[in-house]
């Protein structure tokens, strides 16, 4: 905008004097930078749309009536108000469906099955305990640990030689004594043998019944609650199935 001549891109900052027609002039009060979205302002306050109108106008009462504001200029900073505005009104739009889109592709989640990145697995009673291993390289051997809440190794599964990637394993509850488990929260480590024939850990996964899913705000993001596992993040989630 222009000021007493002076061109400026944004309201004027401190008390300006303008000349009137009759040779005095009012007094034009702005006290921070306007912006058409929100602009903080020196002290800390946040000027929005509403704002910057009013300085807006603040200038036009108080311009020199010799050299106005050109009328360019003024509905260029009307333009670029409006276009902030509306990308503001954009965003706003585009969280809102987003955040709806995520709550319908969640609820398609409920009763299939969760492969979960977990160290632990929930046994129930005449229910086999269902997972994988995330083999990182190819393996002569791969072994599954399963313990106790004590730490007591209770079942060790040998998956045999595996190829890079999930080797698959079941445990049915079965202790390597031939007795059954009691039903409880276990352990699960896994180790393969490496290139060079030494013992290396690897990640262990289970499934589970997907019961409920949360939409947690900002970086929480999208949460399943899976059958024997709990609350694990979506990002926690390798494969999903029947």
């Amino acid at each position: 905008m222009l000021i007493n001549g002076t061109h400026a891109a944004a309201p004027p900052t401190g008390t300006g004097t303008g000349t009137g027609a009759n040779g005095t002039g009012g007094t034009g009060s702005a006290g921070g930078t306007g912006s058409a979205g929100q602009t903080p302002a020196a002290n800390g306050t946040t000027l929005g749309g509403t704002d910057f109108l009013t300085l807006m106008l603040a200038q036009l009462k108080n311009q020199d009536p010799t050299s106005p504001v050109d009328s360019n200029t003024f509905l260029s900073q009307l333009a670029q108000l409006s276009e902030v505005q509306g990308i503001t009104s954009l965003n706003t739009t585009l969280s809102t469906s987003l955040a709806s889109s995520q709550a319908m592709q969640a609820s398609s989640l409920l009763g299939h099955q969760a492969l979960v990145n977990t160290g632990t697995a929930q046994l129930a009673a005449g229910t086999p305990v269902s997972g994988a291993v995330n083999v990182p390289q190819t393996s002569s051997q791969v072994v599954l640990n399963i313990s106790d809440s004590n730490g007591v190794l209770v079942s060790q599964l040998n998956l045999g030689a595996q190829s890079s990637g999930l080797a698959n394993f079941s445990w049915n509850g079965t202790t390597s004594s031939g007795a059954a488990a009691p039903p409880g929260t276990y352990t699960l480590t896994a180790q393969y043998a490496g290139a060079t024939s030494s013992s290396a850990a690897a990640t262990t996964l289970v499934n589970g019944t997907v019961e409920s899913v949360s939409m947690g705000a900002g970086s929480a993001g999208l949460t399943l609650n899976v059958a024997g596992v709990g609350s694990v993040p979506f990002s926690s989630v390798q494969q999903i199935s029947n």
